[in-house]
């Protein structure tokens, strides 16, 4: 210890002793400390090194020192304040002593066996600890250190303490028989520092606001108390990270520290801008991510058993405090976090990663709910803390939401994987070891970024109101990254751990990831239900009512849906007569056959919207559209919603009624008179329009099925007959779509497969589907399943010599060999029916050699009836599998590609609307025209109506003229075909004036 004494020092010695005024103590101290500076003079003189010659006294000096230090602890006691400085001196010169030689005697032990002198050394540095801890609390009781020069004393001291401290702590676990009782005593120091620095900066608070903290010529004082406070923090942070890389050895110091950095930086009330806060932020955000990227290579290496409860905490528990941590120093120092705010950012994402792919492992499933519990909330505090905070800017804030959720193009490149299925942990660990540079635009992460934005949906109400209403543009953002064909496969399978309630009522449940977004988005639509960003999310839905890509506007209709079953009726039924208005303007007859037209896409959002309606909305949007089914768009409108799920049983029973009896009389109006029907009125629209109304609501008629009798297996026959002997394509076409609709009636009804009508049935069916193309009968093939499958309700010979159980055997070998996965499923579907049904024992006659399931699935060529009964039973059993709801890599890939052709599909609407609406600018441009709209004349509005007027009443003229069978056949095809045309020429002039306006352009 006395080997940095100097002259100096030795003239300081004399005079002590010299002094009258010295106490014994200081008589004793001043005595001490020149002998071991004459001790380690010799040494010198001498030209030997200490450590490797004077092991004896080493010891003894060791020793001498140890003294020094137990009467000075013991003066302290006594009287503390008559001798401070020297105190606060004998405290630096030892910890800057004791620092030399630890590493130093740690190595002598490691070369001799004699422990002797480190032994004593270890006694010492012990001691040395504790008089520093009692130093510190002795600081404590002055609340005025008086002139500067015992002020840098003190800081020298503190920093000198702490040095040795984070030292000690270092080397606890080289030092076997002193290890934990050096810990316990670095404890006691790292305890006292924060009391002192944190009982100094509570004095300068009460004595001045925050305008000292701020004032550029604050006191001296105020310096002292910023420059502890900041040495303080520094070597806490860094005995925090020995702490942590100890693996739970030093748990006590790790807290300590810590929560001490945090405790001191909350003391100086945000005001510690010296401290480097950026750094201390980024140290967290390194050792909350250290456990997940050990655990995720520990994983993806060897993983054959499941990871315990136990397991789990012991790596997130960790992860937990360090989140916390850096929660709040973000939230004192957002500014200072800000500048790195794509570290954080960053941290967040790969959390979010990490337990994605935990999730589903099955090995791993408990690891991922301990990281629900422990992490979630926590982990978006972390964003809040910068996204919340009102001492930033407010473009600030929406940075990091602009660098969290980037533009769609943005989202490909980075980690080496076609797809976000062939990512697993070994993946995942990638990402820990990158930087945000080469992470920010990485595939991988887009899946974490989705997950975090829904949880933004999700937690809303703890969002500012500036963000959400950022949240609500980002919204847009949201679509176009669920139509990549990656995000969309796992929208669809992946399951997560969420937790629901708050307080003692908190529970934990599994959900799949489809129910968490759109309860998400709900929740959403809860909180800004009554802010400004309300008219944000108003805007978003009605510009995405259309989306092309089915899963987005699921999503929006749902958002819709939930919108109109808690409004007000006004605003309801407002809503609802708009899109009865824009669907009778995009009604047509050819269009209500066409899944994906406008009209039909229409027509099945209000029919959504009304089975979240009241019973009132039901009726009126009915009467608005079919009404009494007199007018010739009626039939189409009333097609048009049951084929898209209308709530025909939430009607009042009255019109239910009534409606049923329109339905099952219209539709027996056109099978008695089918024969009848001219040959130009078979390729019309509304051609057989009754007969597909009753088709789509068989369902929901479950009262008026009775009527339906044998008429309906002659109407069959009759459209064979008529389909084999028209050659004209348009006609046939319509005549198949008869057909197969029919096909689907008579499947629904039991009583017609007991009728002696059926035999003659099946053979047609049979005539027709044997001696057609496959390709033109796939539109068929489903109502075809269904009528075999119902044949269970009518008895089968199994003799080779019954036309009609051949033809039954035929048509099953049909359907059996179908190889696309669609028709394969309908047909293995049907016929898993029968077989459980039927009383058929020899049911491998249904079976052909070449059926779709009898071929080997990897090389496609080879085909075993053994491998048919195979699969079969695996696909009987379909249900129980299906109940165990974890995605296979095979189930993701073939989503992917699925949404590939979704996604293809999207940007090919996109580019055509775009180039469309580029040639509409072009053109304006060229014409240099200004377009006014402008009311129309009352005349026009007048002379359409006249004009529907004139052609209802043509129509009802040609009905008559039908009736009274004139022997004019072909001028009722002439006449016919003319009035057909009018007919389209007065609905398209009516849809251009629908709305009362007309574009004028003024030259």
């Amino acid at each position: 210890m006395a080997e940095g004494s100097s002259s100096t020092d030795i003239q300081r010695i004399l005079a002590a002793i010299k002094s009258s005024e010295a106490s014994f103590f200081l008589f004793l101290l001043s005595l001490f400390l020149f002998l071991n500076y004459i001790l380690s003079l010799w040494s010198q003189i001498l030209g030997l090194t200490f450590w490797e010659n004077f092991t004896c006294l080493d010891v003894t000096q060791c020793m001498l020192n140890r003294s020094i230090i137990h009467v000075a602890l013991s003066y302290m006691d006594f009287n503390p304040s008559s001798c401070l400085p020297q105190f606060l001196t004998l405290g630096v010169k030892a910890s800057v002593w004791c620092g030399k030689h630890l590493k130093m005697s740690l190595l002598s032990t490691e070369d001799s066996e004699e422990d002797e002198h480190s032994s004593v050394f270890y006694q010492l540095l012990m001691e040395i600890l504790r008089f520093s801890a009692s130093t510190f609390s002795t600081l404590l009781k002055f609340t005025d250190f008086g002139d500067k020069e015992l002020m840098d004393t003190v800081e020298i001291f503190i920093l000198e303490a702490l040095n040795l401290t984070k030292d000690s702590i270092s080397d606890a676990k080289k030092i076997q028989s002193f290890g934990s009782e050096i810990l316990k005593v670095a404890h006691m120091v790292i305890d006292a520092v924060v009391k002192l620095c944190k009982t100094r900066s509570e004095l300068i608070n009460q004595e001045g606001g925050d305008e000292k903290w701020l004032r550029l010529d604050k006191p001296a004082t105020f310096d002292h108390v910023i420059h502890i406070t900041k040495c303080a923090i520094e070597k806490l942070s860094q005995i925090g990270v020995l702490a942590a890389n100890d693996g739970g050895n030093s748990v006590n110091i790790l807290n300590v520290s810590w929560k001490g950095v945090v405790s001191l930086l909350q003391g100086g009330g945000g005001h510690f801008t010296e401290v480097n806060i950026a750094n201390i932020v980024l140290t967290l955000l390194a050792l909350i991510t250290e456990p997940l990227k050990c655990a995720a290579q520990a994983w993806s290496s060897s993983l054959n058993e499941a990871i315990s409860v136990t397991e789990a905490k012991r790596i997130f528990v960790p992860v937990k405090f360090y989140l916390i941590n850096a929660v709040k120093i973000c939230s004192l120092y957002p500014h200072q976090a800000y500048t790195v705010y794509k570290e954080i950012t960053l941290c967040v994402l790969k959390i979010k990663c990490f337990w994605i792919f935990v999730s589903n492992e099955n090995l791993l499933k408990c690891a991922s709910v301990i990281i629900t519990e422990l992490l979630e909330e926590t982990t978006l505090n972390l964003l809040l803390s910068l996204l919340n905070s009102h001492k930033l800017k407010l473009e600030q804030r929406l940075q990091v939401l602009e660098w969290l959720f980037i533009n769609k193009g943005d989202c490909h490149s980075g980690l080496d994987c076609p797809t976000l299925s062939d990512c697993n942990l070994a993946w995942v660990n990638e990402i820990f070891c990158n930087s945000y540079e080469s992470m920010s635009r990485s595939k991988i992460l887009i899946l974490g970024r989705v997950v975090l934005f829904i949880n933004f949906l999700r937690h809303s109400l703890e969002l500012d109101g500036d963000v959400r209403i950022a949240i609500t543009q980002k919204l847009y953002w949201f679509l176009d990254v669920l139509v990549e064909e990656d995000v969309y496969s796992h929208i669809l399978v992946l399951q997560f751990p969420l937790l629901y309630g708050s307080g003692k009522t908190v529970e934990l449940l599994w959900q799949p990831m489809f129910t968490f977004l759109l309860q998400a988005f709900k929740t959403f639509m809860i909180v800004i239900s009554s802010s400004t960003a309300w008219e944000e999310l108003e805007s978003f839905l009605s510009e995405n009512f259309f989306h092309p890509h089915f899963l987005c506007w699921e999503i929006v209709m749902e958002c819709w849906c939930f919108m109109l079953r808690y409004a007000e009726t006004q605003m309801a039924n407002s809503i609802l007569g708009k899109l009865c208005s824009l669907l009778k303007l995009s009604a047509s007859s050819y269009s209500v056959f066409l899944p994906y037209s406008s009209f039909r896409k229409l027509a099945r959002s209000i029919c959504m919207l009304l089975t979240d309606g009241a019973q009132s909305m039901v009726n009126v949007v009915y009467m608005s559209l079919v009404g009494d089914g007199k007018s010739h768009l009626s039939s189409v409108f009333c097609l048009a919603l049951f084929m898209e799920g209308f709530p025909f049983d939430l009607l009042t029973d009255e019109l239910r009624k009534t409606s049923i009896q329109r339905i099952i009389s219209d539709y027996f109006d056109f099978i008695d008179n089918f024969d009848e029907a001219p040959m130009v009125a078979c390729s019309s629209g509304l051609f057989g329009v009754p007969v597909f109304i009753l088709s789509v609501s068989l369902q929901s008629l479950q009262d008026g099925l009775s009527d339906i009798d044998e008429r309906a297996l002659k109407f069959l026959v009759a459209i064979s007959s008529n389909y084999k002997s028209t050659v004209d394509k348009v006609i046939k076409d319509r005549f198949l779509q008869l057909f197969s609709e029919t096909l689907g009636i008579i499947s629904y009804l039991k009583k017609l497969y007991t009728s002696n009508a059926i035999e003659q049935v099946i053979m047609e069916i049979q005539n027709i589907f044997l001696s057609e193309p496959p390709a033109l009968l796939d539109k068929c093939k489903p109502h075809l399943a269904q009528f075999l499958a119902g044949l269970v309700h009518m008895e089968i010979s199994e003799s080779d010599d019954d036309a009609k159980s051949c033809a039954v055997w035929e048509l099953y070998h049909l359907l059996l060999k179908e190889r696309h996965w669609a028709l394969s499923h309908l047909a293995i579907t049907a016929f898993g029916y029968f077989a459980s049904h039927t009383r058929c024992n020899k049911l491998w006659r249904f079976v052909p050699e070449d059926a779709a399931l009898s071929y080997d699935t990897v090389s496609g060529v080879e085909s075993d009836q053994q491998r048919f009964m195979v699969e079969f039973g695996k696909f009987l059993k379909k249900e129980i599998a299906l109940l165990t709801l974890e995605p296979s890599p095979e189930q993701l890939d073939l989503l992917g590609r699925e949404g590939f052709v979704l996604k293809q599909m999207v940007q090919k609407i996109s580019a055509t609307g775009e180039e469309r609406e580029k040639c509409e600018i072009v053109d304006v441009d060229h014409k240099n025209q200004s377009n006014k709209k402008r009311k129309l004349p009352d005349g026009i509005s007048r002379g359409v109506e006249l004009l529907k007027n004139g052609l209802k009443i043509i129509g009802d003229g040609f009905s008559q003229w039908q009736l009274n069978d004139f022997d004019t056949t072909e001028l009722h095809v002439k006449y016919l075909t003319q009035f057909s045309q009018l007919e389209d020429v007065i609905t398209n002039f009516e849809e251009l004036t629908g709305s009362g306006e007309v574009c004028s352009s003024s030259m």
